[in-house]
């Protein structure tokens, strides 16, 4: 399972100390949220940021990007050090197949999202191609947003297909993630949580990922659900 604080959530003016902060905490990924102030309405930041946070640690960088024009910003992101970008499928067919095509051609992994209003069976074409399917539990552009429950069912259905098509993608959710909305996640197949608010907004972010992470595992475990997530084998030979 994967706990990733969002850094759309940390302090803009301490984005170096922030992450060293996050490194220590004992997170599994940094999610960076990039935002075009197009598709959807709010600025966030560029590659330049990435860059400048990537010597301050190890840890994976997942970058998120809702943006109009992804294939202009997948080669700088994948160079400032990114490890996984997730695009949307919002894009529509034409676009999102090329998209995950050129990222997996950077040596990166491969992420999906959905919006709220989409309907789930839109990503089923691409399961098969992808790392990660990210389902975004608010709508997308701002932080501090209450979790939208109706998204449950849409990750009780992409925990069905992955098992029923022997398929490897990680299930991630994104928005309005706290500690009983996670676990409400986890009941139903999430295994990656990225969370914003939820984790920055409390005092200790190490005690804060430690909580969650727990919480997490002993409901997944009572649902009878496995959150350590297994790669694709043809992933794993072709990285050996």
């Amino acid at each position: 399972m994967i706990i990733a604080p969002s850094l759309l959530s940390a302090n803009f003016g301490r984005f170096a100390s922030e992450t060293v902060r996050v490194d220590k905490a004992g997170a599994d990924w940094l999610h960076l949220d990039i935002m075009d102030g197009h598709f959807v309405p709010n600025l966030s930041f560029g590659p330049q940021v990435v860059r400048a946070i990537r010597p301050f640690t190890k840890k994976f960088f997942d970058a998120h990007l809702m943006c109009s024009r992804p294939e202009i910003l997948l080669e700088p992101f994948a160079q400032a050090g990114a490890d996984q970008i997730n695009i949307h499928v919002e894009l529509g067919e034409q676009a999102v197949t090329p998209l995950l095509w050129k990222i997996r051609s950077l040596g990166k992994k491969v992420g999906l999202a959905i919006n709220p209003p989409t309907a789930i069976g839109t990503v089923q074409p691409y399961l098969d191609q992808i790392d990660e399917l990210l389902i975004m539990t608010v709508n997308p552009g701002f932080g501090g947003q209450a979790f939208i429950y109706e998204m449950l069912p849409k990750i009780q259905q992409a925990h069905a297909w992955r098992r029923d098509l022997k398929l490897h993608y990680r299930i991630g959710v994104d928005g309005g993630i706290n500690y009983k909305t996670a676990v409400e996640c986890a009941r139903v197949g999430a295994d990656a949580f990225i969370s914003g608010t939820g984790l920055f907004g409390e005092r200790s972010l190490k005690r804060a990922i430690a909580k969650m992470r727990k919480l997490v595992l002993q409901n997944a475990l009572a649902n009878g659900l496995d959150l350590n997530h297994r790669p694709n084998p043809a992933e794993q030979a072709a990285q050996s």
